[in-house]
């Protein structure tokens, strides 16, 4: 597949072949919908808890005799139907890590990264490299580059660009920079365009090709 580079203005420079085992790979949404469900999985902290009746304070007597007081028997106050008392099938810490086998995840990434590309997401600059970090300057790049679409930037390698970018981009909404390395799922569905310079697609081909 070849794509348009274009210069930090808009204007189109030359063009590149993208790596067709990476962005001409078959479309799977049954992966890429295990993956992100992993994903946010792997984000919960399962640190909810509830009480049970052995853990709320009081009730250490029976509240009366078990006959005569024509009232239902009772044992104790911390009893789940008593108000204020323990909690019933409610959550307990746990962890909700799912597996997934390293291949698979890579074959994800590989047929969002095509959907992508399927429909015109994928967009390759010659470089980002930012004279200050402004603002005011990567707002003009995206603009130029990418519309007014959600973005998310892909840098090779962190360094003094990355920096830059990262910065400049730090106040725009809809605006997310990340290592090419740490791709992920939630990242790439989660935005409209795919900002990267032309050092990126060797980062993504030794990782995902």
């Amino acid at each position: 597949m070849m794509v348009n580079v274009l210069n930090l203005q808009g204007e189109v420079v030359r063009q590149v072949e993208l790596p067709a085992t990476i962005f001409e790979a078959p479309i799977r949404p049954d992966l890429m919908h295990q993956a992100y469900v992993r994903q946010m999985a792997n984000a919960r902290l399962g640190t909810h808890d509830t009480k049970t009746r052995g853990e709320v304070s009081g009730g250490g007597r029976k509240p009366w005799r078990q006959k005569g007081t024509g009232r239902a028997r009772q044992g104790s106050i911390r009893a789940p139907q008593w108000v204020g008392g323990g909690k019933v099938h409610t959550p307990h810490p746990r962890s909700y890590r799912q597996e997934m086998p390293k291949k698979m995840r890579r074959a994800a990434l590989r047929s969002a990264l095509s959907a992508k590309a399927a429909e015109s997401g994928i967009v390759v600059v010659e470089h980002l490299n930012l004279s200050e970090p402004k603002t005011r300057l990567m707002a003009e790049v995206l603009r130029n580059v990418a519309g007014d679409a959600s973005a998310l930037i892909l840098m090779p390698q962190k360094d003094a660009s990355y920096e830059t970018v990262m910065r400049a981009s730090n106040n725009l909404p809809d605006t997310k920079v990340l290592l090419a390395a740490y791709l992920n799922i939630r990242d790439l569905l989660g935005f409209e365009k795919v900002v990267m310079p032309l050092q990126t697609l060797d980062v993504l081909t030794a990782h995902l090709g």
